[in-house]
């Protein structure tokens, strides 16, 4: 069977239909630089063990150095960080040039003022066409203590929401059995 002809602009589009939330993924290079891209392309994994993914180009001098060391940091961007997801969605040289961060416990950079950040190591590379599917393994994680908004990409578009507090979603009976009752111990 023959994949069918699927129009570059249409498949675009009709993916634009879904909102994602943006981050920065970060490392240090070899030389100790840090490194850092835009990626729509993240998603939680697993809770048992803790693993999330994203996929980079294959052709990404960051994936590069990400590869290389074996670790790296996903920052969720705020609303507020339109300018920064422009500078790391850019070829710019040195994206951290202007751009508030620090070095991690675990010595990776972080973007301050993101709403939150998860530290892992690469657990495993998929190949996925043009890109990579990398699947991280969660090292540290800390949310904001900000009630900032997501930064959000839809139809070719920055966007943000406000949560509706008046309609939160179901919360399953099993599921908050298994977080009450599993420590990050048993998951690592």
């Amino acid at each position: 069977m023959t994949d069918p002809e699927i129009d570059a602009r249409q498949f675009r589009n009709v993916l634009g239909q879904f909102c994602t939330g943006i981050t920065v993924i970060t490392t240090f290079d070899m030389a100790g630089a840090p490194l850092g891209f835009a990626c729509q392309s993240f998603a939680a994994l697993s809770l048992a063990p803790p693993l999330i993914l994203f996929c980079p180009t294959k052709t990404s001098r960051s994936w590069a150095a990400i590869e290389q060391s074996g670790r790296f940091c996903v920052n969720v961007l705020a609303e507020e960080q339109r300018d920064v997801c422009a500078r790391f969605g850019s070829r710019e040289t040195d994206k951290f040039a202007g751009t508030p961060w620090r070095t991690s416990d675990l010595n990776l950079p972080l973007l301050d003022d993101a709403l939150a950040t998860i530290e892992c190591t690469v657990d495993s590379v998929v190949d996925g066409g043009d890109h990579y599917i990398v699947i991280g393994r969660v090292q540290a994680l800390s949310e904001s203590t900000a009630t900032g908004r997501p930064l959000l990409f839809y139809r070719g578009q920055y966007t943000a929401i406000e949560p509706d507090k008046t309609t939160p979603a179901p919360w399953r009976a099993d599921l908050e059995h298994f977080l009450t009752t599993t420590t990050l111990d048993t998951w690592l």
